[in-house]
């Protein structure tokens, strides 16, 4: 749920400023994006990986008997859940931080490649709109 939603806001981002500043080329709406999103990102990932570092690394607190206890039954229990969502996560911004921009870009990328490609094939110097 904490990556769904950072992409979706990531990408809700993107289309803001997309339309915010038409006269801004592409890379330069993905960089400020990812600008504008990497703290909030970051924020949420560390504060849930560092909430479940205790349970991931075997750390029980019993916080009626006042006792912390290292690799008890309770921690044993949790422990594979809880290094599982705290790779997971930490995974999983990495992406979200750089493939969700990439993906954003690959099709004005693709866009610019094929307008190249055609512009070197077809021999004139002057850019012509390419229809699709």
């Amino acid at each position: 749920g904490i990556i769904v939603n950072n992409n979706i806001v990531l990408i809700d981002t993107f289309n803001y400023l997309r339309n915010k500043h038409r006269d801004w080329d592409m890379a330069r709406v993905i960089i400020q994006t990812g600008c504008q999103r990497l703290r909030p990102v970051f924020l949420t990932t560390f504060t849930t990986g560092f909430g479940l570092l205790p349970m991931a690394s075997g750390v029980s607190i019993d916080l009626i008997g006042r006792q912390i206890e290292m690799g008890g039954p309770v921690a044993s229990f949790w422990l594979q859940l809880a290094s599982a969502i705290v790779s997971g996560l930490s995974f999983a911004t990495l992406l979200t931080l750089i493939v969700t921009p990439a993906m954003l870009m690959a099709p004005y990328a693709v866009r610019d490649l094929w307008r190249k490609f055609l512009k070197l094939f077809s021999g004139s110097d002057t850019d012509t709109p390419v229809t699709a």
